[in-house]
This record gives C-alpha cells, structure tokens and sequence, in this order.
C-alpha cells in the first residue's frame, strides 16, 4: 500500500485481508482499480475475479501474486486482468505498472471511439512495460539460460554454489555469483546457506520449483 501512495495520481481507496471483505466492500466502495493477491486466507483471488465479474463489476484488476504457473496466467487474463505483478517486487517495478496503467486509463478517455486499427494498438501497448524483457547490462542471455539449465536439472532441494556453476560454465566465481544474484533480484532463485563443512557454511542457489511457491522468496519487497 506504501508504494501505491508514492506513486503520483494514486491514492488507496482501501485495503482488504480476505476475499470475502474485497467483494463486500466492492459491493460499496466505488475504485478504479484492484491490486489483488491470487492467494488469500480464504479463497483463491481468482475466485474473486470470477464473483466480480459475475456481479458485472468491471473494475480493473492488477493480479498480485507469486504463482508462475502458465495456468494462473491465462485464467487471470481470461477474467479481465489487465496487468501482472509477480512477487517479490520493487517499488520501481511497482512505479511503472501504475504508470503505464494511468496512460491506458488516459487514452481511453481522450476519444469516443477508435477511427483505426492502429489507434487500438496504440492503446494496449500502453499497458507493456517499456522494458523490452532483455537481461540489464552484463548479464548476457546465452549464459544466463545456461546458469538457468544448471539450477534446473537438480533434483529435490539440492542447489549449487557460485564455485560450482563457475565450474559448469567455465567462468569465474564472481561471474557466476553476478549471474546467481541477477536470478535471486527476479524472484526465480533462493538463496540457502549450505552446512556441513567447518567454518563458515557457503551459499547455495537453489532453483524455485512449484512447490516453493507458497514460500517468500529472497529479494527486495
């Protein structure tokens, strides 16, 4: 709610902890916009989409969620979604979601109706981030794939460490851990101490499987 406040043209209307209290107070409260966690105590939030849209409520919908299964996406794009959010995320990534969805709002409301097919392009691409999905500065996709495929192939709870993926892609520890670091930033790595040895346990990387889902990621929040 914090990073909503901050962003200019935004104010917290109000806040629910369950389903149940979301679609109460939708049923009253009059809102432009949702920012709704997929999981809640009570039910799944894409069960609040569909009661939503049953109660033909079209308000707009941010999901919130730390689910990366395709399914939850397509369903919550089927229900109206009009942007994703994937935890654990920055206020910048917080900043520019709000933002692009203020230029979308701002260009429905300029014109009645649309003369032309581009003039509707024009529109959704406002609610893309400009980020065009490429790797920052540094982090090159090729390698990146290759540290992705290393974490992947382990079985169970088993990780690596920045010495061993240095190993696997013939690259220095340093290399490696700028990659491993890049990976635990977006949410897809956890980092783990790894007991075992005297003296200081290391630090392994361990891939984030479905069934980590429900836990809470390292990065910032």
């Amino acid at each position: 709610m914090d990073y909503v406040q901050r962003v200019p043209g935004f104010t917290v209307a109000g806040y629910a902890g369950t389903g149940t209290e979301a679609l109460r107070r939708l049923a009253t409260d009059r809102v432009d916009l949702v920012l709704l966690d997929i999981y809640l105590p009570d039910m799944s939030g894409l069960d609040v989409l569909r009661r939503m849209r049953a109660s033909g409520w079209t308000v707009d919908v941010i999901a919130v969620t730390v689910a990366r299964d395709l399914s939850v996406l397509r369903a919550s794009l089927s229900l109206g979604v009009v942007q994703y959010l994937l935890k654990p995320f920055t206020f910048t990534t917080v900043r520019q979601k709000l933002e692009r969805y203020s230029s979308y709002r701002s260009a429905l409301t300029e014109h009645d109706f649309v003369a032309a097919q581009q003039e509707i392009d024009s529109i959704l691409q406002t609610l893309r981030d400009a980020d065009t999905g490429a790797p920052p500065k540094g982090v090159i996709r090729e390698t990146l794939y290759a540290v992705v495929a290393a974490l992947k192939q382990l079985e169970g709870d088993k990780g690596l460490s920045a010495g061993e993926v240095a190993r696997t892609l013939g690259a220095s520890r340093m290399t490696a851990r700028r990659y491993l670091e890049y990976l635990v930033h977006t949410g897809l790595v956890l980092r783990h101490p790894r007991y075992g040895a005297t003296g200081r346990p290391a630090v392994e990387y361990r891939w984030i499987s479905s069934r980590h889902h429900g836990a809470s990621p390292g990065g910032e929040e």
